[in-house]
């Protein structure tokens, strides 16, 4: 096992050698009895994982990315008058967001327009399709199963062949099965029955199976993971935003000055105005690489021996090595992030005030194993860090202060239960509410 520390080795080996870290190690639980090899994110390389990419990469390329505005800005808005109805459910509206919003543009696109117009949080939460609830749920199984040494079967594989051994397994696979099937299946109904089927992900699948050479149970295997690609970290991202907002009053202010003299208090801030908001970017870099929302990184496996020289030693990392890029480690590499425990967003911008070209972080991964969902990530981040920001002053609670070091450890960590005050900064929250039941009219 080789653990990768500092930024430039992850540089030089992990996206420079990326083709030959493409492989995953084996993963018996989670990759062989509970997907049956079927999940993107564990898929070995090879010719089923390039198929698989390939049709992922049509609806979360960064064009594609563009499509979704509609969606984003409703349920961004929706995050804010979460907030204006229950501000100690801050984390939960964090959650409803990515779990409606993934699923919107996946497949229950249609069911869910029915659901996204309500502004009451406590309607919503009693309204959530039930396959939200089912899929979550499935979600933690998942990154439960993924945490190294979680079952002994991963050290004996030969255990999975001991009859009763994986009967609670076995019937987490058939559940998970039956909900992805019964997505695709009502799809298809749509679709052959003449019915108003909306635009979708699984649709997209089942119009192109035949040139894609996507069998059913791929096909639904790929439109349901997309949910766990994308929900569990988006939602953190948008947790740790809040914090860090609190947290760091006066980088919190300089976004909010340059918000007022771009947007003003006409109107609240769209996609349109990505490029003219370096601040909120900056912002959004350095929650990223301040509470990485993987602290060591997914696996990476050698398909093959990768010398590396640097300093004049040579090193060697073996065929068929366990390699992870350590995102906690790299994110605290003094010789690229100077006081790398401080938030400092102003890292990010160059003399100019533009975002830097010259430094990056791994937030997404490495190589070919990059996340494919990572520019419908980042749109999310930038439009719930605008709204909340250009919405809210945002302090901490003087009574039940926030613990900055406060997450649960795991594949994905997640922020321990913390207050946060919103003052809206119109100073009345019947103007906020106001705005907002008017944002996104016409998309």
């Amino acid at each position: 096992m080789v653990i990768i520390g500092r930024y430039q080795e992850s540089v030089d080996i992990m996206e420079k050698e990326g083709s030959l870290l493409a492989d995953r190690p084996r993963a018996v639980a989670a990759g062989e009895i509970l997907s049956r090899g079927l999940h993107l994110i564990l898929a070995p390389a090879g010719e089923q994982f390039h198929r698989l990419r390939r049709a992922a990469h049509t609806h979360l390329q960064a064009k594609a990315a563009e499509s979704y505005v509609p969606i984003q800005m409703n349920a961004a808005r929706n995050v804010i008058l979460d907030i204006l109805n229950n501000p100690k459910g801050h984390q939960a509206a964090a959650n409803r967001y990515v779990a409606l919003n993934v699923l919107f543009y996946d497949h229950l696109c249609i069911q869910l327009k029915l659901h996204r117009l309500q502004s009451s949080c406590v309607s919503r939460m009693a309204s959530r399709p039930p396959e939200i609830i089912v899929i979550q749920k499935m979600l933690k199984r998942f990154q439960m199963l993924m945490r190294p040494g979680a079952l002994l079967v991963e050290r004996y594989p030969i255990l999975k062949y001991v009859p009763g051994y994986g009967t609670e397994l076995e019937q987490w696979r058939r559940e998970e099965s039956q909900l992805f099937h019964d997505q695709l299946d009502r799809v298809l109904r749509e679709l052959v029955g003449d019915q108003q089927a909306g635009p979708s992900f699984a649709r997209y699948l089942l119009e192109n199976q035949s040139s894609h050479k996507l069998s059913d149970e791929e096909m639904a295997y790929l439109a349901g993971s997309l949910f766990g690609v994308g929900s569990d970290t988006t939602a953190v991202a948008i947790m740790v935003v809040v914090m860090a907002s609190a947290c760091y009053p006066k980088a919190q202010e300089k976004v909010q000055e340059e918000l007022d003299v771009v947007i003003s208090r006409d109107r609240a801030p769209t996609f349109d105005d990505y490029n003219s908001l370096p601040q909120i970017e900056a912002f959004m870099l350095e929650c990223l690489r301040w509470r990485p929302m993987t602290t060591l990184g997914f696996t990476h496996r050698a398909l093959t021996d990768i010398p590396y020289i640097r300093f004049s030693k040579n090193t060697c990392i073996p065929e068929g090595a366990i390699v992870f890029g350590n995102h906690w480690a790299i994110s605290r590499d003094p010789s690229v992030y100077p006081n790398p425990d401080q938030f400092d967003p102003q890292r990010w911008l160059n003399t100019d005030g533009k975002i830097r070209d010259d430094l990056k972080f791994p937030s997404f991964g490495f190589g070919r194993r990059i996340c494919p969902g990572q520019h419908i990530a980042n749109r999310s981040i930038f439009i719930n860090a605008a709204l909340l920001l250009w919405s809210f002053k945002i302090t901490q609670d003087p009574e039940n202060p926030i613990d900055e070091s406060g997450f649960v450890d795991g594949v994905i960590v997640h922020p321990k239960p913390f207050a946060a005050c919103f003052e809206p900064r119109f100073g009345n929250e019947a103007a906020l509410r106001g705005v907002m039941g008017k944002y996104g009219e016409g998309l």
